[in-house]
């Protein structure tokens, strides 16, 4: 059997990691396992991994904190979150903190492999390097450079380090400069799920995205808010 993906399973429950062990084999995905954050993270680090499943309580270093400290080493590798919290506050921390996607326990089976299955799904399309020349194509506005196909931004001759969804958010501003997206848009768009309530997750992501590529984030030239409205990514004629 050939392995088409490698999955870190980062969850202390054993019962949980055992059945989603099973399925995610089925898929010809290979598995490494840890039950506490701390291992979790060394392996992570150390890893050559497709996607991390990571359980937000964890002995000895919990979810968020894993998380966390993975986005500072990886900005890009997959991360899908599992919880067994209701409140809000947690997920959106997960999310804003970098992780891809996250599932709240209990989970069905079925909603389990969607969920993976989207973010591999979108990692292969990411990854792939068969498209059209004017696509391959880096973007240009003024000193931001964008380049799709090696998901690498620079910004006045320096690499600027973007988490997976900070990038996906530029990608879309920058492919589409001068189209508004309102809230709920960039949530089914980037997140591609129904995230009702979050808005504060886009704000937050807006917000470090400016941070790293607006000259004076607090007086926004590149991705302006049209309030009461939504986010827009200006259009090269207005920044000459």
């Amino acid at each position: 059997m050939s392995i088409s993906a490698k999955v870190l399973l980062i969850e202390d429950d054993p019962n949980i990691v055992n059945i989603l062990e099973i399925h995610l084999r089925d898929l010809e995905y290979g598995v490494d396992r840890a039950g506490d954050g701390i291992t979790g993270l060394q392996k992570a680090l150390s890893g050559d991994y497709s996607l991390i499943i990571l359980d937000l309580m964890l002995p000895k270093m919990d979810g968020l904190e894993v998380c966390k400290r993975i986005r500072a080493q990886n900005p890009v590798i997959p991360i899908l979150m599992l919880t067994a919290r209701n409140e809000e506050l947690d997920k959106v921390l997960g999310l804003e903190l970098g992780a891809d996607d996250y599932i709240t326990k209990p989970f069905s089976i079925r909603e389990f492999i969607a969920r993976v299955k989207a973010i591999l799904r979108r990692v292969a399309v990411d990854s792939e390097s068969g498209k059209k020349p004017e696509e391959n194509t880096p973007l240009e506005f003024g000193d931001l450079i964008i380049d799709l196909i090696k998901r690498k931004v620079i910004l006045a001759g320096k690499t600027i380090e973007l988490t997976a969804k900070e990038f996906d958010l530029l990608a879309l501003f920058t492919s589409n400069p001068g189209r508004v997206y309102n809230r709920q848009e960039l949530l089914d768009l980037i997140w591609g799920y129904q995230y009702n309530g979050y808005d504060h997750t886009v704000n937050s992501h807006i917000n470090r995205l400016r941070n790293k590529i607006e000259k004076d984030p607090t007086n926004p030239q590149l991705l302006k808010t049209l309030w009461g409205v939504g986010y827009r990514f200006s259009e090269v004629e207005e920044l000459q």
